[in-house]
């Protein structure tokens, strides 16, 4: 318990009053959530009850309050009046709730005084046909969880990350369902941290594109020139906002696999030790791309030095083999009237010869050292 207290150590004491709406009882009918609400089910004994209409959720708590079973809730992006009437009805606690419909939270695990609320970032990667210096290369989104003794709601916010194919699944899994809203819990879960998974297979493809650009040997067998710093900054940012969705999460995914919880089945805690090395192994390699990305960002950087000393060594030794022509033109060209071989008829063609051979000699040399 106490290492919970510390996970909430900068959340504000609960002791304030639940605000209730004062225009419906908690378990009214309340239309205005209508449009937020995505599927709204009762499920007792691990099955769906299909009571031929769409509740609203307060006719589904009513319900599963009378003759038991739990309620699965599912919103996306509702405003707070919207969410008023669910967080009423359910009793949650006012500070969740304000998390929930603003978003931008970081992962986490906070316990009230009758449910816990966990959120989760989702990452999908954006597929594009060539990383270049503006692509997107991750999406996140925010998955907000209340788990009650019988009830669970989901607030998801962000275009991606939909949970109604996970919903049949489970549905498809009674004996699962059976264990309550916790194997809901551990089921989001799981499918979160399984889309990590996928988004690193998929970004440690576009870094190994990278590091083959920066490495490949350039034209003709010489000095690569490296790519595009600014790709690489890019996939660096991209790679420190998938960090961001998964090392918070590290420690509430330990709480859940390790401290025993009364909202939390047993047979169901022992599957959050699964998801937990999951994401161990997924920090790991983000991590990891973090690291090397820097080194490709290095390597990158020395190339282009080094390109650019060997242009200029080229452009030296270009200006050492010029310097024969323009010198002895410079001397031939002063006004003096007694010059060497100045008025000898074979004097032209035997200075010209003369200077295309030392021009020639010293292109030789410098080609032999390795400067052209």
């Amino acid at each position: 318990m106490s290492m919970i207290r510390d996970l909430r150590a900068v959340v504000r004491p609960s002791s304030r009053p639940l605000p209730r709406k004062e225009a419906a009882a908690p378990f009214e009918p309340d239309t205005t959530t209508s449009s937020a609400v995505v599927d709204c089910a009762v499920y007792r004994d691990g099955a769906r009850l299909e009571s031929g209409r769409t509740l609203s959720p307060q006719e589904a708590m009513r319900e599963v309050r009378r003759d038991g079973g739990f309620v699965w809730i599912g919103l996306h992006e509702p405003t707070e009046a919207e969410f008023a009437g669910i967080a009423s009805a359910f009793g949650l606690h006012p500070l969740a709730v304000e998390d929930a419909v603003q978003a931008h939270q970081r992962p986490k695990l906070e316990r009230y005084d009758d449910s816990l609320f966990t959120v989760f970032k989702t990452v999908h990667y954006v597929e594009h046909d060539q990383l270049t210096a503006s692509s997107e290369v991750i999406d996140t989104g925010e998955v907000m969880c209340f788990t009650g003794r019988d009830f669970f709601i989901t607030v998801r916010h962000g275009g991606q990350g939909s949970l109604r194919a996970l919903r049949h699944r489970l549905q498809e899994d009674p004996e699962l369902l059976a264990k309550g809203p916790s194997a809901v819990l551990h089921a989001i879960a799981d499918h979160v941290v399984d889309g990590y998974i996928a988004v690193a297979d998929s970004v440690q493809d576009d870094i190994d594109e990278v590091e083959t650009e920066v490495f490949s040997p350039g034209r003709n067998g010489g000095v690569s020139r490296g790519v595009d710093s600014a790709r690489i900054y890019q996939l660096k940012r991209e790679v420190l906002e998938f960090k961001r969705a998964v090392a918070p999460l590290q420690r509430p995914m330990q709480l859940l696999s390790e401290r025993p919880m009364r909202l939390v089945d047993p047979d169901i805690q022992k599957y959050f030790r699964d998801v937990a090395d999951h994401v161990a192994r997924v920090h790991e390699q983000v991590m990891g791309f973090d690291e090397l990305l820097n080194s490709i960002l290095q390597a990158n950087l020395a190339q282009a030095s080094v390109a650019q000393n060997e242009d200029m060594r080229k452009i030296t030794a270009w200006a050492a083999i010029i310097a024969v022509p323009t010198m002895v033109c410079g001397v031939y060209g002063m006004n003096f009237k007694y010059m060497p071989e100045l008025h000898w008829k074979y004097g032209y063609p035997v200075i010209m010869s003369v200077t295309v051979v030392l021009c020639l000699g010293i292109h030789r040399t410098l080609k032999r050292n390795g400067w052209l």
